[in-house]
């Protein structure tokens, strides 16, 4: 991993009332023994940002949002800016995930322009990609397709500021995971991929996380391969003990 500082970023999807949310951190916090090793991140919904940045000020967890959209502001009801979201006080923005692609028809277009808002607006993208069950047969066919589509336009001096998330889909909420070693070859492939476009520097320093189903059962043996930095969290990142024990698998 070398010093690629891991990162634990809890996605709460559509989830969670601002008191529930209150009730969550307050628990969270009692659970986490707090550690310079690991970095922790929260993605709340959009109603909860204000109530998180004000609950977790001083306490050593960044704070994302889940999505925005790629246009600072207009006649876009209902959507959520890139300044919108770094004024709550986040740090973190997820760009692509699955369910977004899939429920909301986000495109390789659509991500690659909110990613570049993102960094625009000084955000850190958490890029997510991965494959369908049908499509895990040419799995690099697919992961480098998406990730030529979704950096476009990202340069060299600004890919370091892009963190990947790799998420098979057939892995996300089913209770299926990856193996260890399979999730291992698959993000080894995505560092390679960035290595060979963007250079060994950046490739070494960007951060690559795994996705489905993590949970405390298997987190460790997830987080102790070499290239995997870090989890992105579904379903597990509700509970606060869980959340709290799979950050306690790197610290």
């Amino acid at each position: 991993m070398l010093s690629r500082r891991p990162l634990i970023a809890g996605n709460w999807k559509m989830n969670k009332t601002v008191s529930e949310t209150e009730d969550f951190i307050r628990t969270f916090l009692a659970n986490w023994n707090r550690s310079e090793k690991s970095e922790v991140l929260l993605l709340p919904p959009f109603t909860s940002l204000t109530c998180a940045e004000e609950l977790l000020q001083g306490k050593g967890i960044a704070l994302g949002a889940q999505d925005i959209h790629f246009e600072e502001k207009g006649a876009f009801t209902g959507a959520v800016s890139a300044t919108m979201v770094r004024a709550c006080g986040c740090r973190y923005v997820l760009v692509g995930h699955s369910e977004r692609r899939a429920l909301f028809h986000d495109d390789d277009r659509v991500v690659s322009l909110k990613l570049l808002a993102a960094l625009k607006a000084g955000l850190s993208p958490i890029l997510c990609i991965g494959e369908t069950l049908e499509e895990h047969e040419e799995v690099e066919k697919k992961i480098t397709s998406q990730l030529a589509a979704d950096l476009a336009g990202v340069d060299q001096k600004t890919a370091g500021k892009v963190t990947i998330a790799y998420e098979p889909i057939w892995a996300i909420g089913t209770g299926r995971t990856a193996t260890p070693d399979v999730a291992q070859e698959t993000i080894a492939m995505i560092r390679q991929w960035v290595a060979a476009n963007y250079d060994e520097a950046t490739a070494n320093g960007v951060r690559i996380l795994y996705g489905g189903s993590v949970k405390p059962e298997n987190a460790a043996s997830l987080l102790a391969q070499p290239d995997i930095d870090g989890a992105l969290v579904g379903g597990a990142s509700l509970s606060p003990e869980a959340f709290a024990a799979i950050v306690a698998c790197v610290d």
